[in-house]
């Protein structure tokens, strides 16, 4: 039987107290090792399932979207996860015609401008790379959580994704932070240098910042917006297939 036809529902109850091991690896080998992957930003939770996901398979699907705007840490980061794991990402970047069309009328820092012109940005950079990869799979691995901020606060582990038409899977959607760390100090996973800064969410360098104190997960992302807000574009609110 095929994940398409079964049941969401009762597979996120059938799986919702499952490691994330098993979830990865149920999911894997069901839609096929060539016909899913994970889409790593390099954050904690992401270098956390792809130490799950390449203990099952070493030649799995991982890849990562190069907006060129990163943290040199994360490139550092990203060089020091090839060698440790010993595979190459898949990495996708930005069509240069668009890039170089939205700095001519917007400048290089339209983000800051508005909210419009800051998801024009992300979508440049991020939303039509993301949308070449996964024209490729009938499902990907995020590393969403539910804690992570209110825009996700229903995540739930199997989702279908109506926006791309395929499976959306979360395995550590009901995880805490310190759960992530706890695995991540464990099996001795590299992590971004910046998280000992007080960075807790890592993404474009010009809209990431170190979080106070007391502030949510991804306080430091976008800062200048509403929390209500801050999403880039590529984990649109999912819907379940009936």
């Amino acid at each position: 039987m095929s994940i398409d036809e079964l049941d969401l529902e009762l597979l996120n109850n059938e799986y919702k107290d499952k490691s994330p091991f098993e979830i990865v690896k149920y999911v894997y080998y069901k839609i096929g090792a060539q016909r899913i992957a994970l889409a790593s930003s390099l954050s904690i939770e992401d270098q956390l399932l792809t130490d799950i996901l390449l203990k099952i398979d070493n030649k799995a699907r991982i890849f990562f979207i190069d907006t060129g705007r990163h943290f040199q840490s994360t490139y550092d980061l990203m060089d020091r996860t090839m060698r440790k794991y010993h595979f190459k990402y898949e990495v996708y970047a930005p069509e240069s015609q668009d890039l170089e069309l939205l700095i001519r009328e917007h400048g290089p820092n339209l983000f800051y401008q508005s909210v419009d012109l800051r998801k024009k940005c992300c979508e440049i950079r991020k939303v039509k790379p993301l949308k070449r990869v996964l024209a490729t799979v009938d499902g990907w691995i995020c590393g969403l959580r539910r804690e992570q901020s209110v825009t996700r606060e229903n995540v739930n582990i199997f989702e279908w994704d109506c926006v791309h038409s395929i499976y959306k899977v979360n395995p550590i959607a009901f995880w805490t932070e310190d759960m992530v760390w706890e695995y991540i100090k464990k099996e001795n996973i590299p992590y971004n240098s910046l998280y000992d800064k007080g960075f807790r969410s890592i993404g474009c360098q010009p809209c990431t910042r170190a979080v106070k104190p007391g502030e949510d997960v991804r306080s430091g992302r976008w800062w200048w917006e509403d929390s209500d807000k801050k999403e880039c574009g590529l984990h649109i609110q999912n819907k379940t297939v009936e």
